[in-house]
């Protein structure tokens, strides 16, 4: 989320369940001078509406790319962009890549997965 927030996406915000997890997050923000600027929330992703969001970054285990990948289907408007950390969306082809091994990263242009969808 601080990543993203240096960026230039704004707003920046990060969903954790975890409250051990929660609280390092907004530790390492105010350590790395982003307190105010990052938001880190307790919620569950999965009751989370993301239809106004245009860039969501994801760190989940394989396991969670299905059911995520049809939430974001549902949710995400045409012109949003997924990026998938160490592990990528498995039906889904990436606009492009980035890294490699644990540091590779996958982007996906939402109006291209749907098109390849149909």
């Amino acid at each position: 989320v601080v990543e993203a927030y240096k960026q230039g996406l704004r707003p920046a915000v990060g969903y954790e369940l975890n409250p051990w997890l929660l609280c390092l997050s907004n530790y390492r923000a105010w350590k790395a001078g982003y307190h105010g600027k990052v938001s880190f929330l307790k919620k569950d992703l999965w009751k989370v509406n993301l239809s106004d969001c245009y860039n969501v970054i994801v760190f989940l285990a394989p396991s969670v790319k299905p059911p995520l990948a049809t939430k974001l289907l549902a949710e995400l408007p045409d012109e949003a962009r997924v990026v998938a950390g160490r592990f990528p969306f498995p039906s889904w082809t990436p606009a492009s890549t980035l890294g490699q091994g644990l540091e590779q990263v996958w982007a996906y242009d939402m109006k291209e997965v749907r098109r390849a969808a149909q």
